[in-house]
């Protein structure tokens, strides 16, 4: 007997809003007991500028929770203590180790209420942190959108947040789309599957050029220097000044040191929903297509550790388990390939592909620009000052506030040369590209047109034309396994291109 289909409101799902709540994120908690909550975060640049910020927490109460009372307090408490968090941790001079109780306390309790981990997650900056300024106006459009909560209070880093926002709401409807589309697969309708994936290619080009707006209005530079830093997480963050993470002051007296991923849209359950339903499989970085394990009949390949499914650990935990429960019924790709005879079919199918890996090209391109060019930028700064600039390690605690927009950690030399030791591979961005490029490439294997499926899995190259990603094949693809994270890391400086991005 096949497995019953998900329903959304079994997992808090939208119909019309999708991962974003049904209920618009409160612009305030009602109760006043947590006005102390509300005054540091509005405050919070304010505090950040001018150092006052790990003072201000220092003298807080530790804030019972149990004032919070439906869903949406809740989650605007979550996004107000994540603020505060990242504020404290690298507010400062040098990152701090350990949150004070006033934070730790709620934000533990928070967190484990609402099954997500007591860091600024995806769902902190933009699921839960976003306003309509007219509320007859759809939350799909760009300007009538606005955040609830910064680090800068910058038009750049709420930018950043409300572009993601506004595509998760026009992606939105996709998601019962689709699951009407496995139930019509499983009653042989190919007509309505057709229907559904027509509609569901369109509205991936929508998703594509939201996506390309984000130069509009927020700037690489300030991105790259102001605001990634405070999206940074604890883990593998050594080079950055947290060698063991961060210690959550519980009053427990046996706390130890916790280490979590920062912010990343790898974050985003809507992605992932994409590559569930069409039955595209991620590996981890590096590793080869097994031609014999990608043939599964029935459901879509099963999930392999590697940093895609790392991050949904870091989803709120029922939209973790809808993707989870999704993935055993996913049954598109199965049901295409067994009528391959309906070119219309296949070709809907493929254009689903071909436009979900467009955006992931586009996606490549932004990396590129925000992270990837201001790391060698960086780069070529500190080397021109002095070559023992390349040696050392970037601190983000303070990075954001250095004329040249870098700061050093000044360890030892013993220390730096153990540092080379370290597990990280991959240099400047080649990590973190190599992992966008192979996730980009991965979306097209499926494809049903031969094609279709030579095309998206850029076995078609143009070389020697200057385009950076049509050129050349990496070299070096596929034989080094390589560590990756999100947009939020710490760079090294390294001679060869740039920098190592961290989670």
């Amino acid at each position: 007997m096949l497995p019953p289909i998900p329903v959304l409101a079994d997992y808090g799902i939208s119909p019309t809003h999708g991962f974003l709540p049904d209920v618009l994120p409160l612009t305030r908690l009602p109760d006043p007991y947590y006005n102390k909550w509300e005054a540091v975060a509005g405050n919070l640049q304010a505090l950040v500028l001018s150092k006052r910020l790990r003072g201000v927490v220092d003298r807080l109460p530790v804030l019972s929770t149990t004032g919070l009372e439906h869903d949406a307090e809740w989650r605007r408490a979550y996004s107000l203590l994540s603020f505060m968090a990242h504020g404290y941790i690298w507010g400062g001079d040098s990152p701090s180790d350990r949150l004070p109780p006033a934070i730790a306390v709620p934000l533990l309790e928070v967190s484990k209420h609402l099954e997500v981990p007591p860091v600024a997650t995806y769902a902190a900056v933009c699921l839960w942190n976003f306003k309509p300024l007219f509320m007859d106006e759809d939350i799909d459009n760009l300007e009538n959108l606005a955040t609830l909560n910064t680090f800068t209070g910058s038009i750049d880093e709420s930018w950043f947040y409300l572009v993601s926002v506004a595509m998760e709401a026009r992606g939105a409807p996709i998601v019962p789309l689709m699951l009407d589309a496995i139930a019509a697969a499983r009653e042989n309708d190919a007509v309505t599957v057709t229907r559904c994936l027509s509609t569901f290619a369109e509205r991936l080009d929508d998703l594509t050029a939201l996506l390309q707006r984000m130069h509009e209005s927020c700037d690489p530079t300030i991105f790259y220097n102001r605001i990634r830093p405070f999206l940074a997480g604890s883990k593998n963050m050594a080079e950055a000044g947290l060698p063991n993470g961060v210690i959550y002051e519980d009053g427990s007296g046996t706390e130890t040191y916790r280490q979590y991923a920062g912010g990343s849209n790898a974050q985003s359950s809507l992605i992932q929903f994409f590559d569930i339903i069409l039955g595209i499989e991620h590996r981890p970085t590096g590793e080869k297509r097994d031609s014999a394990e990608s043939e599964r009949a029935g459901r879509a390949p099963a999930p392999k550790h590697n940093f895609i499914m790392e991050m949904r650990r870091y989803m709120p935990g029922p939209h973790a388990r809808f993707l989870g429960d999704v993935q055993a019924v996913a049954n598109i790709r199965d049901f295409v390939e067994a009528r391959r005879s309906n070119r219309t079919l296949s070709l809907a199918y493929d254009a689903c592909l071909s436009m979900l890996s467009n955006l992931r090209d586009k996606h490549i391109a932004i990396v590129t620009r925000y992270i990837v060019l201001p790391s060698r930028e960086v780069r070529a700064r500190s080397r021109s000052r002095s070559p023992e600039a390349t040696r050392r390690r970037v601190n983000l605690a303070t990075a954001s506030r250095q004329p040249q927009g870098i700061a050093y950690d000044a360890r030892s030399a013993a220390q730096q040369d153990s540092a080379k030791q370290s597990n990280l591979k991959g240099t400047g961005g080649t990590a973190l590209i190599s992992f966008l490029k192979q996730a980009r490439d991965e979306t097209g294997e499926p494809a049903i047109e031969q094609w279709a499926h030579r095309f998206m899995s850029r076995q078609i190259r143009t070389e020697g034309q200057g385009d950076f990603f049509a050129g050349k094949p990496d070299e070096g693809a596929g034989r080094e396994e390589v560590e990756v994270a999100g947009l939020a890391g710490t760079w090294t400086i390294d001679d060869d291109v740039g920098g190592i991005c961290n989670y």
